[in-house]
């Protein structure tokens, strides 16, 4: 996987800085700090094993966040067909904001010319793998429409005229940079005391459970594209710890990156060198090759991201989505439109607390009680089906206590009691049984429900039985031959 600065980590920090700004004028430094933090969150997931988490998250959770991210990166790319709005002057026309300026669609030969370039891009990305994978398709692509733009001297919008297109009249930019430096100011610059705890810390929840959210979920997605078994642990770990190096060295933090994790992949990277390679070329091209970047064409960018698109988007859940479950489908659209129309956290939290309702209904109605007489006039409630909180409601209407005879057997066989809420649902039962003046046994109940039940009240001790002989239950001896 390839990690670095998201967008989905990026609109908490503009907020971090902001309210750092208001305090000191200090936005950065407070960023800087918080990313300390951060990573000692995200480590902590690690150490208390927390990562084995992510395998809670449904299936069709997963198919939400591939393709509302699919659907999130092809938008971003639309962006790329406009140019800036000159008045009559030449100069761009701010937005009404104040920040960016006014953008309309490309025209004419320009248009068709974009659209020819990210056509030969995608071409070139579609065909040349079924000719040969031992040459990275992205890379290839690339380097030829780069090569055709500026040799035929082509007046297309390319990385540098892109960076400049942001900027004011008469300022001009590009890609410059220089090794990371360590922040000996971090500590001296922000009070390090409560107040700016109270500050940092909701953003540091905030940014370390989006980090490990897309990054674990982005390695679950990688698992299957390349049928391997990433350890979840080992990657809140190394998350946490470039978070810490991020803010020692003035770099603003982030987590996996799904659309450059899935072009190395498609590029036949299976290594973990391939992401120290990605980090090494991409510093060498910022303090050598900036010039050489800012010649390439965006429209080649842009092919290749509509391929990682392509790649990514969870095609089969248009052919599956008639054949499961509602409840799944409506979890489907509904993570995928909340990753586009909010963001990945609240995308992937609001599908999992829809599933787990869903689950915890679909169960809650399968509780069951077979109901039958002994000879002796003893009635007995054959428990079947799962007792947790979902469930107690319906388990306690099974019952008719009053008109019950005066000896009553309760069979846990075929339950299973999962939380407290079942177990104080048995414990108010047979207390109504006792208040009416009948007898109550339980019986198969598992040996922590039983222990859990004599502690609450001595008088479980004989109501519930525990030398019977169960036939489904057996224990394993050795034996010497």
């Amino acid at each position: 996987m390839i990690s670095g600065a998201t967008g989905a980590m990026a609109v908490v920090m503009v907020a971090l800085v902001k309210t750092g700004n208001e305090h000191g004028d200090h936005g950065l430094q407070y960023l800087f700090l918080t990313l300390l933090l951060v990573g000692l969150i995200q480590i902590a997931a690690g150490v208390f094993k927390l990562g084995k988490f992510v395998r809670l998250i449904p299936h069709p959770v997963m198919m939400g966040f591939v393709n509302g991210l699919a659907i999130v990166i092809c938008m971003a790319q639309f962006g790329m067909f406009k140019e800036p709005i000159l008045d009559a002057s030449g100069h761009k026309i701010p937005l009404e904001s104040g920040v960016g300026f006014e953008t309309q669609l490309l025209q004419g030969g320009d248009l068709w010319t974009m659209i020819g370039l990210v056509a030969l891009t995608m071409g070139i990305m579609f065909g040349l793998p079924k000719l040969t994978k031992k040459i990275p398709a992205a890379l290839t692509a690339i380097l030829v429409v780069a090569s055709i733009v500026i040799f035929s001297g082509m007046d297309v919008s390319t990385v540098g005229s892109f960076i400049n297109d942001g900027l004011p009249d008469g300022q001009t930019g590009g890609i410059e940079g220089g090794l990371p430096q360590f922040q000996t100011d971090l500590f001296t610059t922000v009070p390090l005391n409560f107040e700016t705890l109270k500050i940092i810390f909701p953003y540091a929840l905030i940014l370390a459970a989006i980090g490990l959210i897309e990054s674990l979920m982005t390695l679950n997605l990688i698992d299957e594209l390349t049928q391997t078994r990433g350890n979840s642990n080992r990657e809140c770990i190394a998350q946490g710890s470039a978070n810490i190096l991020n803010g020692l060295f003035g770099g603003m933090g982030g987590c996996a990156m799904i659309g450059q994790s899935i072009i190395n992949i498609n590029a036949g990277a299976r290594g973990r060198l391939s992401g120290i390679i990605a980090a090494v070329a991409l510093l060498m091209f910022i303090l050598f090759a900036g010039p050489l970047i800012e010649q390439v064409p965006i429209a080649a960018l842009v092919g290749v991201m509509f391929m990682v698109v392509i790649g990514t988007f969870a095609w089969s859940s248009f052919r599956i989505i008639r054949k499961i479950p509602v409840t799944d489908a409506f979890v489907l659209i509904l993570v995928s439109a909340l990753t586009v129309i909010s963001d990945l956290a609240i995308a992937v939290i609001a599908g999992v607390i829809v599933s787990a309702l869903v689950f915890s209904w679909e169960n809650a109605k399968r509780i069951r009680a077979r109901k039958s007489v002994k000879e002796d006039g003893t009635k007995v409630y054959e428990i079947w089906g799962p007792l947790f909180f979902g469930s107690v409601s319906t388990f306690m209407s099974k019952f008719d206590v009053n008109d019950d005879p005066e000896q009553v057997e309760i069979d846990f066989m075929e339950s299973k009691v999962s939380d407290h809420s079942g177990i104080e649902a048995i414990f108010n039962l047979v207390e109504r049984y006792q208040n009416a003046g009948k007898s109550v046994k339980l019986k198969h109940l598992s040996p922590d429900c039983v222990n859990i039940l004599n502690k609450a009240s001595k008088k479980f001790e004989g109501v519930i039985e525990t030398d019977i002989d169960d036939p489904r239950y057996y224990v394993v001896i050795e034996q010497e031959v």
